[in-house]
């Protein structure tokens, strides 16, 4: 019996008892099919006990069975989850950020909702790595999760609560996109991370930099108050009609007060300008449509240079930048009129774009140039495109009832295009002539009566219903010539366009109304035609006109108001443009561009009468400073503070295209806050917007004080040391105060102070902080540090600075010592820097010499050298404008009073390059002269040599791998195959230390960026044969690309 059940559950495909490579026979002698179904239960049970296992072995042998299952087709689907974890978590675990990364997206791409459980703790567990990719990883699987099951939405907020807090600019975009697919209504979890977000802004990727300004747009309608005062003053007035004379001087004292934007306003403005600069269109477009939803109406008009140089990019790109401008022309037409020639079409455009800058000339166009604009419109009309003729003559319409002076003569060139050769032409013109005379119809029966002659020649329907409206309108006015086209018209009704009849039956009924002598019998005639004819439109229309213009027993009432009906003045057509009623819609979105309301659009709120509390944007930083002040003696004190001042200064490269006084405390603290609010002489518009941060820090300052009163001498000792430092390292860049820099070195000297002179100093550095910025030497002592002075110390403390390198994963404070030391090489290759035809006499050429630069630690040394040519001399040599990029600074050099004929004289200057190549422009002087020249780097002299051992090397570079490793196989010439030879081709070409190796066949070289100290390792592996193995470890992932694009050339040359 149980061999017959079995044989047949084999035979029907229901039986799973053999699948997992047992012996059939003990499960078939238990109790029949029964005992089959029961023992498959356990089975499974079995193999998950075997997944959740602890030993591989088992899990391997649960993984081949449950393999086995699959393929003999029976159902496995209960295991998915557990094979899942056990597939994921291994991977999730691996120590390669790229493994952890990719697992986690493999894992929320499956859509399975059983896995859901596994998928969440897999991200939060994501969210909390060490690797910034991880963690962007994590918040791409946010929103995948959420889409596959929305119920869990209060579980992902609390991720997307926590990765806003990240600092890293990798995490931020990703982690704002996740927030407005999940909770965009969250505003609150925006608060504490605004700041941030617009100082990191600058520095995140592309498209995470869209997000970010979408959002940070909706953010900025929620909070702040109206920019456009002027607006809310008119509103005021319509309303003080209806109020009492009490609730007017209310008003009137609301509108007296002048309105101060807000500073965290301010800062989006501000930090958000740079990005119109970018290579991406979509970012320019985000930032354009953030002033115009945000900013004062005076400060917007800076996007229209940026959005008319996006139109050379591809013809999509251009499609969706100009209606976004024909949105923005109609309303503020100062804007673009300076590019109103960019706007001219091109024989090479498509027809999409061709129309749309038709449109924005229309809305552009005024009394001075509207003569320009005609005579551009004449060329479009003769265009090979007859779609864009046909547009061109609705723009000379809608040109021609805008602009009153002009509306006679863009008549006059539509009648005489009415002898077009072109039908489409001529149509399109007689629909528009027809709207024009319709404004001054007494004025042109000239022009009814030569249209009235067309219609022996126009075939196009639409034209010729509109000339049979415009002659029934003004039957009156062509008595003779209305008739004669009824009768016409009456031989060819049935051939008619459905259009073309029913305008006929209108000319019958309103000629039989006027002038039923001569056309009675023919209006008859026409509707008897309709009566019988194939469209119900038609004979309806037909019967409706008969009761009503022909009287009987069954005429009911309206037949004495038959004229009034047919023959009432008409209202003239307004001619409007198609984007006037889109602007309720946000710029830059798909609801924009399509004009409906799209799936997940989020409509712009309307700005608060009253702004909310600005205090919850603050970000309360004291309990961090107490975490990392450290409790020892003076001795910690030195390598606190130098971490501490090179923190900073990664801080302020990070944002260093923004402006100067952009609020990096916000970020890490309010230490920075200090610094911004005296740097009043560079920007003034930083007093109204650093003034009240600054209050508040001095506020949290004085709590510190008090709470540091009752510590031991040492304590408060530090405690006032870590505030100096604050103030010194804040405003480094920025001519910081001699007071408060000479106190710091002296602090730095002198390490054991009592506690009297540690106050006096507190009270000297307070009075400082409130004095008038002085100019000050660049020639700090502190910028002569020795060449052997460490880039980064290990250290407990747990700052604000270290807490974001450590989430950005910044290699270079977890270092061991790494001493920067003296070049290999120097390479004497001079540059052309100024031809002396060029010149006038004046040659000048520049070199690096590849030494630490005297003006400043960020910036590169050059030496220029000036010659004389001429047999004159040369006055006043100097410097002129400097137009320089975002960011990058210079230290000139003094001004040469004279160089003497055939002289010559070496001068030094220091720039900085923000770690890139890009050129500083400058003009070089004379007396007489200027002339524009630039300083190009190599890439190679962004560097900095270091020092460090094979075991530091290779610490370093197993902590800069996956994106931030790049490598290439070269092959080498012979003779290159010795170290010398390698050595001189590398040094050569950068700046790089040489680092000890104990394998012949690796040579190993580092150094650090200039700008922001971020290591550079490069090693090349001899392999066998001829090749060999070129790699690049570092952060600055484009610096490396290039110099593997410069290194490779060199190394496989002979």
């Amino acid at each position: 019996m149980s061999s017959n059940s079995f044989a047949y559950n084999e035979n029907s495909g229901g039986g799973e008892a053999t699948e997992l490579g047992q012996d059939a026979t003990s499960a078939i002698s238990n109790s029949g099919a029964l005992g089959l179904f029961s023992s498959d239960l356990k089975k499974n049970e079995d193999l998950k006990q075997m997944l959740e296992s602890n030993k591989d072995s088992a899990k391997l042998d649960a993984m081949k069975r449950i393999v086995g299952m699959i393929a003999k087709g029976k159902n496995a689907s209960e295991l998915f989850p557990a094979v899942v974890k056990n597939v994921a978590s291994k991977n999730i675990e691996d120590p390669n950020q790229l493994i952890r990364a990719s697992a986690l997206r493999v894992l929320s791409s499956i859509r399975v909702p059983i896995i859901v459980p596994i998928m969440m703790l897999a991200i939060k567990e994501a969210s909390a790595d060490l690797s910034p990719y991880v963690r962007k990883n994590a918040a791409h699987a946010i929103q995948k999760l959420y889409s596959l099951d929305p119920e869990q939405k209060e579980m992902l907020i609390e991720v997307i609560e926590k990765l806003l807090k990240d600092k890293s600019t990798l995490v931020a975009g990703s982690v704002v996109m996740a927030f407005e697919e999940v909770c965009p209504e969250r505003i609150d979890l925006i608060h504490k991370n605004y700041r941030k977000l617009c100082n990191l802004l600058v520095d995140v990727e592309e498209w995470g930099q869209v997000v970010i300004i979408h959002m940070l747009t909706r953010y900025a309608r929620t909070q702040f108050v109206s920019p456009w005062k002027e607006d809310d003053g008119l509103e005021d007035n319509e309303k003080n009609f209806y109020e009492s004379d009490e609730e007017q001087k209310e008003k009137a004292e609301k509108r007296k007060k002048p309105y101060t934007m807000d500073p965290d306003h301010r800062l989006l403005i501000r930090n958000t300008k740079p990005l119109l600069q970018s290579r991406n269109a979509a970012v320019v477009m985000a930032v354009a449509q953030l002033y115009w939803h945000i900013s004062p109406r005076a400060e917007a008009g800076i996007i229209s240079k940026s959005l008319v140089r996006l139109l050379r990019s591809s013809r999509e790109v251009q499609y969706i930048v100009l209606q976004n401008i024909a949105t923005m022309s109609i309303q503020r037409k100062g804007m673009f009129e300076p590019y109103l020639k960019s706007f001219y079409v091109r024989s090479t455009d498509p027809t999409m774009i061709k129309t749309l800058k038709l449109e924005i000339l229309t809305n552009l166009a005024n009394e001075a140039n509207i003569s320009t604009l005609l005579r551009e419109f004449q060329t479009y009309v003769k265009s090979q495109d007859k779609q864009f003729a046909a547009a061109t003559i609705q723009t000379i319409g809608r040109c021609a009832t805008n602009i009153l002076e002009v509306t006679d003569t863009c008549l006059n060139g539509l009648v005489c295009l009415l002898s077009n050769k072109d039908e489409i032409v001529v149509a399109e013109s007689v629909v528009v002539i027809k709207k024009l005379l319709q404004m001054q119809p007494a004025q042109h029966g000239e022009i009814i009566k030569h249209m009235a002659k067309l219609l022996d020649s126009i075939t196009v329907p639409v034209a010729r219903a509109s000339i049979l409206w415009l002659i029934g309108e003004n039957c009156e006015r062509v008595p003779k010539i209305a008739p004669d086209v009824l009768r016409k018209m009456a031989k060819s009704f049935t051939n008619e366009d459905d259009l073309v009849k029913l305008q006929i039956l209108n000319l019958g009924a309103k000629l039989y109304l006027t002038n039923s002598k001569q056309t009675k019998l023919l209006t008859q005639y026409i509707l008897n035609l309709g009566k019988y004819d194939q469209n119900y439109d038609i004979r309806d229309r037909t019967r409706f006109i008969r009761q009503l213009i022909v009287p009987n027993e069954k005429s009911g009432a309206l037949s004495k108001y038959a004229k009034k009906i047919f023959l009432a003045q008409k209202p003239a057509p307004l001619l409007e443009s198609p984007f006037k009623d889109r602007d309720h819609f946000q710029l830059g979105t798909l609801s924009h561009t399509l004009n409906t309301k799209a799936t997940g659009y989020m409509e712009l709120s309307n700005w608060p009468e009253v702004a909310p509390d600005p205090s919850v944007r603050n970000v309360e930083v004291i309990e961090l400073a107490k975490e990392w002040t450290p409790s020892g003696k003076a001795k910690k004190e030195k390598p606190a503070k130098k971490f501490y001042s090179e923190s900073e200064e990664e801080e302020d490269s990070s944002n260093s295209s923004s402006d100067s006084e952009s609020d990096s405390g916000s970020e890490s603290g309010k230490q920075g806050e200090e610094g911004d609010s005296e740097d009043s002489s560079e920007d003034s518009s930083s007093d109204s917007e650093s003034g009240s941060e600054s209050e508040a820090e001095n506020k949290k300052t004085a709590k510190r004080n008090s709470k540091s009163k009752g510590r031991g001498d040492s304590e408060d000792g530090e405690t006032e040391n870590e505030k100096s430092e604050t103030s010194d390292s804040s405003s480094g860049d920025s001519s910081s105060i001699e007071d408060s820099s000479s106190e710091s070195e002296s602090k730095s000297e002198s390490e054991s102070k009592s506690r009297k002179v540690t106050k006096e100093k507190e009270t000297k550095i307070k009075q400082d902080r409130n004095l008038v910025t002085k100019n000050v030497s660049l020639l700090d002592l502190d910028d002569f540090n020795p060449v052997s002075v460490p880039i980064a110390h290990p250290t407990p403390a747990l700052s604000p600075s270290l807490i974001a390198d450590l989430e950005g994963l910044n290699l270079s404070t977890s270092s061991s010592i790494i001493n920067v030391s003296t070049p290999v090489f120097v390479p004497m290759k001079t540059h052309v820097l100024l031809h002396r035809m060029s010149g006038k006499g004046l040659a000048a050429h520049y070199f690096f010499p590849r030494q630490p630069c005297i003006f400043g630690d960020k910036m590169v040394s050059v030496q220029v050298t000036l010659n004389n040519t001429t047999d004159q001399k040369i006055e006043n040599i100097h410097i002129g404008e400097k137009k320089l990029p975002t960011g990058m600074e210079m230290h000139v050099f003094n001004p040469i009073e004279s160089l003497e004929p055939e002289g010559s004289i070496t001068v030094s200057m220091g720039i900085d390059f923000c770690d890139s190549t890009q050129t500083a422009s400058f003009q070089l002087c004379t007396k007489d002269d200027c002339f524009n020249v630039n300083i190009q780097p190599p890439v190679g002299e962004l560097l900095l040599p270091v020092a460090m051992s094979e075991k530091d090397f290779k610490k370093e570079q197993g902590m800069l791998t996956g994106m931030n490793e790049t490598s290439t196989v070269i092959i080498l010439a012979p003779q290159n195959f010795t170290s010398s030879v390698i050595l001189q081709k590398i040094v050569d070409v950068a700046n790089v230390g040489v680092v000890p190796s104990g394998q012949d066949n690796v040579h190993r070289f580092a150094a650090k960026t200039v700008h922001s100290g971020s290591l550079m390792l490069v090693t090349v592996e001899l392999k066998e044969g001829s090749t060999a193995q070129l790699i690049i470890n570092t952060e600055k992932t484009v610096i490396g690309s290039v110099l593997l694009r410069e290194l490779k050339p060199v190394l496989s040359q002979g």
